[in-house]
């Protein structure tokens, strides 16, 4: 239904999603970018008409303290310090990104950054690095009610 509704704004005709060989949703019938998040009875899409993107949406919840050393780099483990709210803006962040790059080679803990932010910070800088290929990009986060929404462009 969310999809729908942003192809509609648009003014185009909504004639549904395909998936590429990583399993990465596509608009059918236009060359735009879309992401898709869900959890629990949320969900969340982005459009961008000529750049890829990344969304996801978390509730806040423990399981970012357990998945920490699987996630996040020494430095960003530093800087988490342990702090819950830290944690999950860099979860929800790392997310986005590897939804807005779509190929399944990415480790999050290899090859996604992001750059130490302030609290309460609303934009960070995050990095996409692999051998041949390292990307800058800007991640908006969003507080929404008892959780977090964050797109990558």
């Amino acid at each position: 239904v969310a999809v729908r509704q942003l192809v509609e704004r648009q003014g185009w005709h909504y004639a549904g999603l395909q998936k590429d060989e990583y399993g990465k949703p596509h608009l059918a019938g236009y060359n735009a970018y879309i992401s898709l998040s869900h959890t629990g009875g949320w969900a969340s899409a982005v459009l961008h008409r000529s750049r890829p993107v990344g969304i996801d949406i978390e509730p806040m919840r423990d399981k970012f303290t357990r998945v920490v050393p699987r996630i996040l780099s020494e430095p960003e483990i530093a800087h988490a310090a342990g702090d819950p709210a830290r944690l999950a803006m860099y979860w929800c962040a790392k997310e986005s990104l590897y939804k807005l790059y779509g190929k399944r080679q990415l480790t999050f803990r290899q090859h996604l950054f992001i750059d130490p932010f302030p609290d309460g910070a609303t934009q960070l800088t995050g990095h996409v690095r692999l051998p041949d290929h390292d990307e800058q990009l800007t991640i908006c986060c969003y507080r929404i009610g008892p959780g977090l929404l964050a797109v990558a462009f």
